[in-house]
């Protein structure tokens, strides 16, 4: 089975207005944690959505027209996903989405892949999210409970004894450090086999 450990950047949380302007995934065997794949590339995205920017995201991120301005057009994007996938052999009932925020994610991922798109290719339309697997683990194992800790994954870096995500985010470190938490929740069963 194949995990694709996925994160993105946007320019605001509202998708009817707001754009990703960052991606980033890394497709790992989640039985050995082999990585099979990996991509990221910040997008291009017109000025004048730019200019629809949340400055409080922007905050978080980090991200400045700078820095989007020579980014990858997003059809090129989307077309390189899909031959990534291909390449990797992504399908349902072979590989599954994890994110921390699938809602989030899957969202702004559309915008590149539309839904219908995904389903043409026979994508998988399971995204996991880390603060489930967390909430089930925490109740189950033990530990402090998740409501005391709180569920961001920063809070559960926390409660593991893990380092914070780096800021500002970018894409690929909320992918290293969504993997990081993941391996200390689930782990990889024939890592160590």
């Amino acid at each position: 089975m194949l995990g694709i450990f996925l994160d993105s950047e946007t320019n605001g949380l509202n998708l009817r207005k707001h754009r990703i302007i960052e991606l980033a995934y890394k497709i790992i065997n989640v039985e050995t944690g082999e990585i099979i794949e990996t991509f990221e590339t910040p997008l291009f995205i017109p000025f004048e959505e730019w200019k629809k920017s949340d400055p409080l995201s922007l905050e978080v991120n980090g991200f400045s027209w700078h820095d989007l301005k020579d980014g990858m057009e997003p059809q090129k994007v989307a077309e390189h996903i899909k031959l990534s996938f291909k390449r990797c052999g992504i399908e349902r009932g072979k590989a599954v989405f994890i994110c921390q925020n699938p809602s989030f994610d899957r969202a702004f991922f559309s915008q590149l892949i539309d839904t219908d798109v995904q389903e043409q290719l026979n994508w998988p339309y399971h995204w996991l999210d880390l603060a489930s697997m967390y909430w089930c683990k925490s109740i189950q194992g033990g530990r402090s409970l998740p409501w005391d800790t709180g569920i961001s994954k920063n809070k559960i870096a926390e409660a593991l004894g893990l380092p914070r995500e780096v800021d500002p985010h970018k894409a690929m470190n909320g992918v290293d450090h969504l993997l990081l938490c993941y391996e200390a929740i689930v782990g990889f069963p024939e890592r160590f086999n």
